[in-house]
């Protein structure tokens, strides 16, 4: 299955789901995108920045050498903040850092009526199905 038709399968799965991505966090490229409605490149640009930010920003490293450091864990690189979620006026965006690739993250965004646990839930199951297709 190709990236595109993963993505658009897990937005039908996905409750009152608009929108969803994959982002290269090392580029801040935005691999792949499908969308309910059309945005302009820019915004889809900004997403993939801002996802990279989420879970690569300065501070989040920091935090996560940190909890490293006191935990007495060796500095290999593990990542601590796996999903985060964001809930904006009106959506609910849904970020997933993936499992074999932890320098790739996968983004859904929902109606902020959207049912959160379910949403979640069907993002976790289709996190691995949207990975395998890169």
């Amino acid at each position: 299955m190709s990236l595109d038709s993963a993505i658009q399968s897990a937005i039908s799965d996905i409750p009152e789901c608009v929108a969803g991505g994959y982002v290269d966090m090392s580029t801040g490229m935005l691999i792949g995108v499908k969308t309910v409605e059309s945005h302009p490149q820019e915004i889809l640009d900004f997403v993939a920045a801002a996802t990279s930010d989420l879970f690569q920003g300065r501070n989040v490293v920091t935090i996560e050498k940190m909890f490293r450091k006191n935990r007495g864990v060796s500095e290999d690189g593990h990542h601590y903040f796996q999903e985060i979620l964001v809930f904006s006026d009106n959506l609910l965006h849904i970020f997933q850092r993936c499992k074999n690739y932890p320098e790739h993250a996968v983004v859904w965004v929902c109606n902020k009526s959207a049912n959160i646990g379910m949403a979640l839930t069907k993002a976790r199951m289709n996190l691995s199905k949207v990975e395998s297709a890169l």
